[in-house]
C-alpha cells in the first residue's frame, strides 16, 4: 500500500540513481566476509567441508543474479508507470483527499495499468494510469478522436494525446452514467491519470465475461442490448470496442468498461463500430447457447 509519505519517497527515488536492494547489500557483505576469511580457515577445513562451501557460494551467486534481475525489472515497470509527471498528479490527488490509499495492480495492459485504491471514506477506487504507448497505437487512437466534436483541437505529441485519451474516457463514463448505463462511475481525471469506481470487492475485480461465463447468459445478453440502446439514445455514444473482455458481471449485472475508444453517434465510424459491437456480442453469446437476434434487428432496436 502507498500513502502520501510513501509517494513522496517514491518521487525522490524516481529522480535519483537506483539504490541497491537492502537484501542484496546483506548478501554482498556476507560474501565479502567469507572471502576475507577464506585464506585463514582453508587449511583447517576438510575437503568435504570446502566442497559444501563452494556449492553454497554458487547458490548465493545464482540468487544474486536473480535478485538483480527482479529488482531491475520491477524498477523498469515502476519508471514506465510512475514517471515524474504521473507521481505529481497522484500526489495532488492525495493532497486533495481524492485518494487516501494506493494498493497493487489489478489490471495491466499495453496502454494502461489499473491500481486498486481507497478514498478517506474507505470506498474502493480504480486508479487507471495511461502509459506512453507505441507509435502504432498512437496512430490507432487518432481515428477515435478525430471526428469527435468534443475534441476539436488535437495535439499530436505523445503526452497531449494520452491526456486527451484519458479525458475522452472520463467524458464517456460521465455521459454513460448520466444515461443510467452501468459503467464504473468516474471521479476525477488529470493528465494521464483517471480515478473511478472500483468494480469488485476487497481489491478483487469482478470477473469479465471471458474469465467467467454468466449463470444466466440470456438475461445478461438482453441487459447488454438494453444498455447499448440506452448508451446510444440517452448518452449518444457507441461503445466501439465491446467484447467479452470489456464486460464485467458484478452482483449479477453486466458492467461495461474500457470506454476510451467510445465515440459520439455523430462520429463517422459510429455505425460500423456499433455493427462490430453487436457482432462480437452475438458471437460470444451464441457459443453459450443463447438464441441471439440477427444483427440487423438488434441494430434497429438500438438506434430507433
Amino acid at each position: 500500500m502507498l500513502n502520501k509519505a510513501q509517494i513522496s519517497t517514491l518521487y525522490v527515488v524516481s529522480t535519483t540513481t537506483p539504490q541497491v536492494d537492502a537484501h542484496l547489500q546483506l548478501i554482498f557483505i556476507s560474501k565479502e566476509f567469507i572471502y576475507s576469511m577464506k585464506d585463514t580457515v582453508l587449511k583447517s577445513m576438510s575437503r568435504k567441508a570446502l566442497e559444501k562451501i563452494e556449492h553454497k557460494e554458487k547458490i548465493v551467486e545464482k540468487r544474486d543474479k536473480m535478485l538483480r534481475h527482479d529488482f531491475s525489472s520491477e524498477r523498469a515497470v515502476f519508471e514506465e508507470v510512475f514517471d515524474r509527471s504521473t507521481l505529481m498528479v497522484i500526489f495532488k490527488f492525495l493532497n486533495k483527499g481524492v485518494i487516501d490509499e494506493i494498493h497493487g495492480v489489478v489490471s495491466a495492459g499495453k496502454e494502461s495499468r489499473v491500481y486498486w485504491g481507497k478514498n478517506k471514506k474507505g470506498e474502493e477506487l480504480a486508479i487507471k494510469i495511461y502509459l506512453t504507448v507505441s507509435a502504432a497505437f498512437r496512430k490507432g487512437m487518432l481515428k477515435y478522436i478525430q471526428g469527435d466534436h468534443r475534441f476539436k483541437s488535437i495535439k499530436h505529441n505523445t503526452r497531449a494525446l494520452i491526456s486527451t485519451w484519458a479525458m475522452k474516457e472520463f467524458r464517456n463514463l460521465e455521459q454513460a452514467t448520466r444515461a443510467k448505463v452501468r459503467v464504473p462511475k468516474p471521479v476525477i481525471v488529470k493528465k494521464n491519470v483517471l480515478v473511478m469506481e472500483f468494480i469488485g470487492e476487497n481489491g478483487i475485480s469482478a470477473p469479465t465475461l471471458k474469465a467467467q461465463s454468466p449463470k444466466n447468459p440470456k438475461q445478461i445478453y438482453n441487459t447488454i442490448l438494453s444498455d447499448l440502446k440506452r448508451l446510444y439514445q440517452k448518452a449518444e455514444l457507441v461503445h466501439g470496442d465491446l467484447s467479452e473482455y470489456n464486460v464485467m458481471v458484478f452482483n449479477e449485472r453486466p458492467v461495461l468498461f474500457d470506454m476510451s475508444q467510445s465515440v459520439p453517434i455523430s462520429h463517422p465510424l459510429a455505425s460500423s463500430l456499433l455493427n462490430r459491437d453487436l457482432t462480437n456480442l452475438n458471437r460470444f453469446f451464441a457459443k453459450l447457447g443463447v438464441k441471439v437476434s440477427p444483427i440487423e434487428e438488434s441494430y434497429q432496436k438500438v438506434v430507433e
